[in-house]
């Protein structure tokens, strides 16, 4: 064996003492909720990538335990278990007590390495109840168990066999003197697996949810070109995914891109297999590139001529990921998910300009389909921009600074604010007159908004219900609500009003919903009557329990259809008073799924949409026709 690829204790450096993760968790977690929670199963799970990375691994298998443990196996190398030549323990007892402590600071071990931006998994094992390792190397199986970071049994021999294959299980259930509340989110650690599957062509991932007996299994030798026919399955394309990729010293750098009729850019950037949602310079250095790449190609075939396309007309309607491999990645912004390295952001816009340079050279007739459909989109640019001017003249001339129809509130900080964007005049008339006026706000809405999943910036402005929305919440502005209330009908209408609003929040302002400001309201769907004693039940099973309780004798139940079948104090005391509503806080935890979930319901294709009506139409309880 080369000396350089050697992996044993010798190659773990230990870089300073575990204290004070207990104390602090979140300075190396973010937070101690959700976020911090899931961070947890992925620094293990990151730790397994790394091996398949450097070629050792190419199974990993997690599974969610009904006692809320975690496992994460893999077919690596196996964690070395020799003795540390300073520390004089075995190899995996200094990568899991000891913070800062492992082979990933050895870059002849991991050339390029993930986890929580070097945090290490010993910070997983602190703040764990308990943590089991299993380890299997040279045919036999090891085992140890740590206790809130400390060890409780010594490193121990508890199988041999010559069969044996080589990898890690690391079993841990997180602290709840740490964690308030212990509950995985299926959709978040399904995100996480199927990209890290998407970016590790050829790697095998399996979640496997004990709670629920879901099982998911992702394996795509095709990568991220896989990635990308698979978040534009139910979109209409224009040519085939564009790939190419790149390699510099201890950089590397791989992207697919693929141009559809849709009207929105669907970009996912990545950085040693970590979701930069934030993006960062290798985002940057992607969006120079194409907008190059477009105006030097159009002008050289004489379609733009005097016409000179912007970055966001050269990216109308494009998925792209772009994913880069370095050795020292440097994160920041708030979540610590934006890329900071200046040296990426030439390396990336080198690449994509000179290669899609070369692929529109050598296809002309899709090189001569994307640039004219740019060229459409820098004419919608126009048109949006004349009409946001047109918007904003009116407001600074003061001839329409607030729709007519909003009836606002009294406070004047946007954190203390709410608004309900209502279905209609009858149900707003009940809001406007039920609400509590010094905080609580109303907008109704005259129908059904424009479908913005089909329709380009320049319609979409000119759409008079979307305009007053834009203009009542101060979208692209100031946010003058920090709570957002969605209250529609319980019928069939009122679900595709609520869609098409989820819809305009998606695309044009998803900040909303990323910042928590967006909630959809939840009124009663029955009034039920026993003599004098009036119930409200906000569900079927609700009202199965209820009426199991009540006598048959004198019930009357009525099932609301509209809002404005209930009078002011009755909306007021169901569905908008602080201290007895329910409102659901619209969350995104899986972005891909909810992109193509958008797509599928809001889109141009049929079949995808009646697929999905075939498979979920045995969940509806109650169907208004």
């Amino acid at each position: 064996m080369n000396e350089n690829t050697r992996y044993d204790a010798a190659n773990i450096q230990v870089l300073k003492d575990l204290e004070a993760v207990r104390r602090r968790p979140s300075m190396y977690i973010g937070d101690t909720d959700k976020r911090g929670l899931h961070h947890l199963i992925f620094e293990v799970v990151d730790n397994a990538v790394d091996e398949a990375q450097e070629g050792y691994c190419d199974k990993i298998e997690v599974i969610i335990g009904k006692d809320n443990t975690v496992t994460v196996t893999d077919n690596g190398r196996g964690i070395p278990v020799d003795i540390h030549p300073d520390q004089k323990k075995p190899g995996v007892e200094v990568i899991m007590t000891m913070l800062h402590a492992g082979s990933k600071f050895d870059h002849k071990i991991y050339k390029i390495s993930g986890g929580l931006h070097g945090v290490g998994v010993s910070v997983v094992n602190a703040i764990s109840e308990y943590l089991e390792v299993e380890i299997t190397r040279d045919n036999t199986v090891y085992h140890q168990r740590y206790e809130r970071g400390k060890v409780v049994s010594n490193l121990k021999i508890i199988n041999k066999d010559k069969s044996l294959q080589t990898g890690t299980k690391v079993t841990f259930l997180p602290d709840p003197e740490i964690f308030p509340e212990i509950q995985y989110s299926f959709d978040i650690i399904t995100e996480k697996l199927r990209e890290l599957a998407f970016l590790n062509k050829g790697l095998t991932v399996k979640l496997f949810d004990e709670r629920t007996e879901k099982t998911r299994t992702f394996l795509y030798n095709g990568g991220i070109v896989e990635f990308i026919e698979f978040l534009d399955k139910d979109k209409g394309t224009i040519h085939k995914p564009i790939y190419f990729c790149a390699q510099k010293e201890d950089s590397a750098c791989e992207i697919a891109l693929q141009y559809t009729d849709f009207y929105t850019e669907n970009i996912f950037t990545f950085a040693n297999n970590i979701n930069t949602k934030e993006g960062g310079t290798h985002l940057a250095g992607f969006k120079a590139g194409i907008t190059r790449a477009v105006n030097d190609y159009g002008r050289k075939s004489g379609l733009l001529k005097d016409i000179s396309l912007t970055g966001d007309d050269a990216r109308e309607g494009i998925t792209s990921i772009v994913a880069v491999k370095i050795r020292e990645p440097q994160f920041e912004g708030q979540t610590k998910t934006k890329l900071g390295n200046s040296e990426v952001r030439g390396m990336v816009e080198s690449l994509v300009y000179n290669k899609l340079g070369q692929y529109f050279e050598e296809n002309p007739s899709t090189a001569d389909k994307i640039i004219k459909k740019i060229m459409v989109a820098a004419s919608s640019r126009v048109a949006a921009a004349k009409a946001r001017e047109l918007t904003r003249q009116k407001a600074v001339l003061g001839t329409s600074p607030l729709p007519g129809k909003l009836a606002d509130c009294e406070e004047r900080n946007p954190e203390n604010r709410e608004i309900y964007i209502v279905e209609g005049d009858s149900a707003g008339g009940s809001a406007k007159q039920g609400r509590d006026r010094k905080f609580q706000a109303i907008l109704p809405l005259r129908g059904k908004i424009l479908n913005v999943e089909k329709a380009r910036e320049d319609k979409i402005l000119s759409n008079e219900e979307i305009k007053n929305i834009i203009s009542a919440l101060g979208i692209r502005s100031t946010l003058r609500y920090h709570k957002i209330i969605i209250m529609t009908d319980a019928d069939v209408d009122g679900a595709h009003i609520r869609t098409l609003l989820l819809t305009f929040f998606y695309r044009y302002a998803k900040d909303i919903v990323e910042n928590s400001h967006l909630y959809i309201a939840q009124p009663p769907l029955y009034r039920v009557k026993q003599k004098r004693k009036v119930m409200y039940v906000y569900s079927d099973e609700e009202l199965n329990t209820l009426t199991e309780k009540l006598e048959k004798d004198g019930i009357e139940i009525q099932r609301y259809k509209g809002l404005g079948e209930m009078n002011p104090d009755e909306l007021y005391n169901t569905t908008m008073d602080i201290e007895k509503r329910t409102i659901k806080l619209v969350t995104l935890e899986d972005i891909v799924e909810a992109d193509k979930t958008f797509t599928m319901l809001m889109g141009d294709k049929v079949e995808p949409r009646r697929q999905f009506i075939e498979q979920n139409a045995k969940y509806v309880e109650n169907l208004d026709i």
